[in-house]
């Protein structure tokens, strides 16, 4: 049975610079497809925008940023939501779905300094922020001289502290940078080897009641079958694990020659041990090789320091 195209839609948001750039492009895609339809932005402020003064993994985890847009969903407020993918908690259930992944934007993490253009630069004790326990792991393993300290806040708000001489150097997702038409403040993107992405990076993710099935034929067209293949292969590492931000893990997935590969780590918060693991397989397994290679990890021991971390 066809669905007639939508007359009005209804996208909640948080009120960030970066969330709204996001909503804003997803709007703009829905009315190229819809002309004759009317797309909103419902603008809202999230308890994870309101708690600045602790970490991520101290106060909830990432889903702090997404469960007032889900009350908007749920009472009918909105019909959709657009979320940062790697915001989305990994073990999505009823009452909600993920309807589409859009195309990706740049993965890598990005170094960001007045001071220096690389890592290697930084003097010892030197401060270097991040508001992710899977960077700061990492970071931790390859340079252990340095001071890595947390950092939250918005972006903006986060370059601020920068400029204020609170920090040496920090680390932010490339994208949203770039995003923001910021991409000048980047000195480096940094390589996956030193500091291997979160699942989902630079990618954003449409969630809608999973009862809304009009919703999902209305938004397929936005989908992007290939980015979604890799970043659900990394979401399925995370959720295999058990992985929130309460958890330096990482899991990134690229396709080459019709094959998928797929790289993941947990590690100890102080990089003193680091868990690493890949595959490759076809790319209609992607979910299956996000499995084995959290099975793989969990051999090695990370089933022993999630456990600690979730105590």
């Amino acid at each position: 049975m066809s669905v007639s195209p939508p007359l009005r839609l209804v996208i909640a948001t948080r009120a960030s610079r970066l969330a709204l750039w996001q909503a804003h492009h997803v709007q703009a895609r829905l009315q190229s497809l819809y002309p004759d339809c009317q797309v909103e932005l419902l603008e809202m402020t999230t308890r994870g925008d309101q708690i600045l003064d602790r970490t991520l993994s101290k106060v909830g985890g990432k889903g702090l940023f997404v469960k007032e847009l889900e009350t908007a969903l749920l009472d009918g407020r909105a019909d959709l939501a657009v979320h940062s993918l790697k915001d989305v908690p990994v073990d999505l259930g009823q009452p909600f779905e993920l309807a589409a992944i859009l195309d990706r934007a740049d993965p890598y993490d990005a170094l960001v300094s007045n001071t220096v253009a690389s890592l290697d630069e930084l003097p010892a004790g030197a401060v270097l922020g991040t508001s992710s326990l899977r960077r700061e792991a990492q970071l931790r393993a390859r340079y252990p001289e340095l001071q890595v300290r947390p950092l939250r806040g918005n972006l903006d708000t986060r370059l601020a502290k920068l400029d204020r001489g609170e920090y040496a150097a920090i680390v932010l997702a490339a994208a949203g940078l770039q995003r923001l038409d910021l991409a000048q403040r980047i000195r480096a993107v940094l390589p996956v080897d030193l500091s291997l992405p979160a699942a989902g990076q630079g990618a954003l993710g449409i969630e809608t009641l999973a009862s809304r099935t009009e919703l999902r034929t209305w938004l397929a067209p936005l989908a992007n079958l290939q980015d979604s293949a890799c970043t659900l292969a990394e979401r399925a590492v995370s959720r295999t694990l058990g992985g929130s931000c309460q958890v330096p893990l990482a899991a990134y997935a690229i396709l080459q020659d019709d094959q998928l590969f797929l790289r993941a780590l947990v590690a100890e918060p102080d990089g003193s041990r680091v868990l690493r693991a890949e595959i490759h397989g076809a790319i209609d397994q992607a979910e299956s090789l996000g499995v084995l290679v959290a099975r793989d990890l969990i051999a090695q021991g990370a089933d022993q320091i999630l456990a600690r971390l979730s105590i």
